[in-house]
């Protein structure tokens, strides 16, 4: 296992941090969308009416966009990396660009990619960003007001080691969960096994995780995730063992680890 032990100290933000992360259960379940690996993802079955799908970050992978687009939910994909999704999803549409916090050479802000795009602007959106780190400059600069048209955000969280234990780093972050926790509740956590753990304080933190979050309107039955995995995560990489989401993350029930 991909593990590190650190003499690091947690940043007084932490407790903040880990406040957001800690996901809890809600009346509507979740459901798996996208392959049983990387681009997999699991979101609450709560997608009617939900008018496109935002997907920055694209790299190899387009299993996500192509189950919404089996459910009548069309995608809009962004990567600079590549030249084309690796599928071809009815109905898609895709730019090569990066997301971040200006509008700027090969970077958009989320704010101006929906404004030259949105299909619908009294509907519902759905957010799923896995964008190597870019994620909280991204969140940290757009609107609040824009930010609440997503019913669902689906984000691949990175160097949660460092947003931990460096001042820098967790500036960065708060600037996105200020923007979200207000509006947003983490209904799903699943740590990747492919990117290791680092020890702080006596725990393992997982160096990158799945974030689902529901908006708060649509989150009834809220009581605390007690035990995970979810029966339906799959780990990234299946020659790796999984790994354990920390106990500062479940409510003090610990991290419970079944090999997913």
């Amino acid at each position: 296992m991909n593990t590190q032990k650190t003499a690091r100290t947690l940043v007084p933000e932490a407790s903040m941090i880990d406040h957001f992360l800690r996901p809890y259960m809600t009346d509507t379940p979740l459901i798996r969308l996208g392959d049983f690996g990387d681009g997999g993802y699991l979101v609450p079955d709560d997608l009617r009416g939900i008018a496109a799908c935002y997907s920055p970050g694209v790299s190899q992978q387009a299993s996500f966009e192509m189950d919404m687009a089996k459910r009548g939910i069309a995608s809009f994909m962004a990567d600079a990396s590549v030249e084309k999704p690796p599928l071809n999803v009815p109905g898609a549409q895709f730019v090569p660009k990066f997301l971040g916090d200006k509008d700027e050479g090969d970077y958009m802000t989320l704010a101006s990619w929906v404004a030259a795009t949105d299909p619908d602007p009294n509907a519902d959106l759905l957010l799923q960003m896995d964008i190597e780190g870019a994620e909280y400059a991204t969140l940290g600069a757009a609107p609040r007001d824009l930010l609440r048209r997503f019913r669902v955000i689906v984000i691949e969280l990175h160097h949660l080691p460092s947003i931990l234990t460096k001042p820098k780093f967790a500036k960065r972050a708060m600037a996105a969960i200020n923007n979200l926790r207000d509006d947003f509740v983490t209904v799903h956590l699943h740590p990747n096994n492919v990117s290791g753990a680092v020890e702080i304080e006596g725990q393992m933190i997982p160096r990158v995780v799945e974030a689902t979050l529901l908006r708060r309107d649509r989150a009834t039955g809220l009581h605390p995730v007690n035990a995970l995995p979810h029966p339906l995560d799959v780990r990234h990489n299946l020659r790796k063992p999984a790994l354990a989401l920390p106990e500062r993350w479940m409510g003090g029930a610990g991290g419970v680890c079944l090999g997913s």
